[in-house]
């Protein structure tokens, strides 16, 4: 790899250029794009979950002025591929899952869409359905591969002997709930069909991805669609790949051709058909010697994908590179239910991966007598040891030791459930983080300098809040050796070059790359003179760096919890975070999203668990009344930092992920410092009130 580009505008705390747009509400997010005589859609969805439609009575629905078109299975236009089952929309009576699309009303207002749509009467011939997960299924299997395409069972050495032998042994369960990504703008798309194409406005985190997809569908050239994505307000994961609303509305705008059709997805729907989190069972094994270093390593997960289609969340993958052990094994096993499709939330895998063994660690090292940080260093591995590659930077020990003084953790008290203020226990727990660093090829910038004396640069990102607009001009100027005001970045559009999606915390330093590599290749074509008009491209190739280094963030969580010792209430009063995930774009927005992800794991240790009604197969919680997300009034002091680390390795700029690194570990540090402050070992999130009045 080329070497790192010089730091003029990295690292720099620069406030957000889209932020002004955004506070004075001039930043059009997908409904918002001004379209000409707009009409609107409204889904029907399945009251049962599992079986199929035998009639459809339209009759009452289609008397309400303003009702232009009711699409059922029966009338819509027909998709090009079958292959993925969840986006087959309207293509059969088959129902695979409660709340799944049956019909739509496309009105002339969105009221009279969703009047109409509670009109539609639909018959179904219902069939018995299996919605509930067990590890003691006699259904239950292995994916080929797992998310991202890992490696579904790992085994290296006899685990059950190592840890039949060892002096110390740790052999215990742990669980995460269903959870569903609740972004602030849920998924909306405006789909505009006419003569010249297809044009959709979409919440999306990949644009390029969504016309792939969509083109692939319904059988057109990919040319004549066009996604425009400028601000979107938030993914966490789900906005990743494209779901049935899209699908949906795509359909619609077939039957009203030269009408924008609008979808906006409701709060209630959003639990329904744009995926979740997996729930996992997790069962830990844990050997150690009397000096507390392992010998055995055992993470065997259960978790459940949809019937209709598979998805396997890797959550055992963390565990192969966390800590050194010679004896090591990981599985994962899927039950198929009657439920809609699970996918991507944030650091898929990692976070509630990353929860069980880290419970486990903090449990091993009360048995073996040790300071959790002290156990977690004893076992630092050399080498990476599911691949046996060196790591290109690995600096977990310097966050927990960072972290530490920081925190004040030297005057902990290790005994647990002794430290009682004015009515409250407190305790103190750590966790580990991580998070591998993704390079995937496929993105293409372009720069051309224009009249104006400014250079624009082009590639097809997408900006979910993350701080994307800012960062990538920062890099762009760097790159360039030109100030950030002589940098006009265009993103969130198919018009603009390919890129990846913004997944797996890569689109920073893939489409960083993208633009490194075209700059290089502009200065080299037009020096620092450049005349009005001239231009270049840039696609690097795959990281040839990445086949001879382990790539990793790592991090180091630290949470203070008090335990009410008459009710049980729960509170975190504070949470810090230091990390190491290369070199920091940009201060301002990188602490802005650790201390996001570290709000999203104090939700998930605390608050989120959609509860599935076996009976009817559907989420009962589905709205913010009863499906909390933490808040302001649940955050006190959050604080996070960085290390500086340099790693030539990852990319042309140093940098790594940070935007999933924050939530991974979080849930665990304050499940441990639950214990420290309670005596009571939670190991089944949410850690609610109910658990600790034992």
């Amino acid at each position: 790899m080329s070497g790192l580009i010089e730091t003029r505008a990295i690292g720099a705390p620069m406030e957000r250029l889209d932020g002004p747009a955004k506070v004075r509400g001039t930043a059009p997010y997908a409904f918002e794009h001004p379209v000409q005589r707009p009409v609107y859609l409204h889904p029907v969805q399945a009251t049962i979950a599992r079986g199929r439609v035998t009639a459809v009575d339209t009759a009452a629905a289609e008397a309400l002025d303003g009702v232009l078109v009711i699409l059922t299975h029966l009338n819509a236009p027909r998709l090009d591929s079958d292959r993925d089952k969840e986006l087959w929309v309207l293509q059969s009576d088959e129902v695979a899952y409660r709340g799944q699309f049956v019909g739509a009303v496309v009105a002339e207002s969105s009221e009279v869409a969703r009047e109409a749509a509670g009109l539609v009467e639909v018959e179904y011939d219902q069939q018995s359905h299996d919605v509930e997960l067990s590890a003691d299924r006699d259904d239950l299997y292995a994916p080929e591969k797992v998310n991202a395409g890992y490696e579904t069972d790992t085994s290296d050495g006899d685990v059950d002997a190592a840890i039949a032998s060892a002096a110390v042994r740790l052999d215990e369960t742990y669980t995460t709930p269903m959870e569903h990504n609740n972004p602030m703008e849920p998924h909306t798309t405006v789909a505009i069909w006419n003569d010249h194409g297809l044009t959709l406005y979409d919440s999306t985190q990949g644009v390029h991805t969504v016309r792939s997809s969509v083109a692939h569908l319904f059988g057109i050239d990919p040319e004549r669609v066009r996604v425009i994505a400028p601000y979107v307000g938030g993914g966490f994961g789900a906005k990743g790949m494209i779901h049935a609303n899209v699908v949906l509305t795509v359909l619609a705008a077939q039957m009203v051709p030269g009408r924008p059709v609008k979808f906006a997805v409701t709060r209630q729907q959003m639990f329904s058909f744009v995926g979740y989190r997996t729930p996992t069972i997790q069962r830990v094994r844990l050997g150690a010697d009397s000096n507390g270093r392992l010998t055995a390593i055992a993470h065997d997960v259960v978790e459940l994908t949809s019937r209709i289609k598979e998805f396997a969340e890797q959550t055992a993958t963390p565990t192969r590179t966390m800590y050194a052990a010679p004896n090591r094994r990981t599985t994962h096993r899927l039950a198929a239910l009657d439920l809609p499709v699970p996918s991507w939330m944030r650091a898929p895998g990692k976070t509630p991966g990353m929860f069980g063994p880290e419970v486990a660690m903090d449990e091993l090292a009360i048995a073996c007598g040790l300071d959790p940080i002290e156990l977690r260093t004893r076992n630092e591995p050399e080498v990476d040891p599911e691949s046996g590659l060196p790591y290109s930077s690995r600096n977990l020990v310097a966050c927990l030791r960072e972290g530490a003084d920081r925190f004040g953790w030297k005057q902990r008290d290790p005994t647990p459930g002794v430290r009682l203020e004015d009515g409250w226990l407190v305790g103190s727990g750590v966790a580990s983080s991580i998070y591998p660093v993704y390079s995937r090829p496929g993105s293409r910038a372009n720069i051309r300098f224009g009249s104006d004396g400014r250079y624009a640069v082009r590639i097809g990102a997408a900006d979910i809040g993350t701080g994307a607009w800012t960062a990538l001009t920062q890099i762009a100027a760097d790159a360039l050796g030109v100030p950030v005001e002589s940098v006009d970045l265009q993103i969130g559009d198919t018009a603009a070059p390919m890129a990846t999606v913004a997944g797996g915390s890569s689109g920073t330093g893939n489409w960083g790359w993208a633009i490194v590599d075209a700059a290089r290749t502009f200065r080299g074509d037009h020096g620092t003179d450049p005349a009005e008009g001239a231009e270049a491209d840039g696609e690097p190739g795959a990281n040839p760096d990445s086949e001879r280094f382990a790539m990793y963030s790592f991090g180091a969580q630290f949470a203070e919890v008090r335990v009410h010792a008459d009710t049980g209430e729960i509170r975190v009063p504070r949470m810090l975070g230091v990390f190491a995930a290369g070199r920091i774009i940009n201060p301002r927005t990188a602490r802005s999203q650790l201390i996001g992800g570290m709000t999203m794991g104090l939700s998930m240790a605390l608050h989120e668990d959609s509860v599935i009604d076996p009976q009817f197969g559907h989420v009962v919680n589905h709205d913010f009344a009863e499906y909390h997300i933490a808040g302001n009034a649940d955050v006190g002091s959050l604080q996070a930092y960085w290390l500086h680390e340099h790693d030539p390795h990852v990319n042309p700029m140093g940098s790594k992920g940070i935007g999933e690194i924050g939530i991974v570990g979080a849930a665990a540090a304050i499940a441990n410092a639950t214990h420290h402050a309670t005596g009571i070992r939670v190991r089944d999130l949410p850690i609610t009130a109910d658990k600790l009045l034992r």
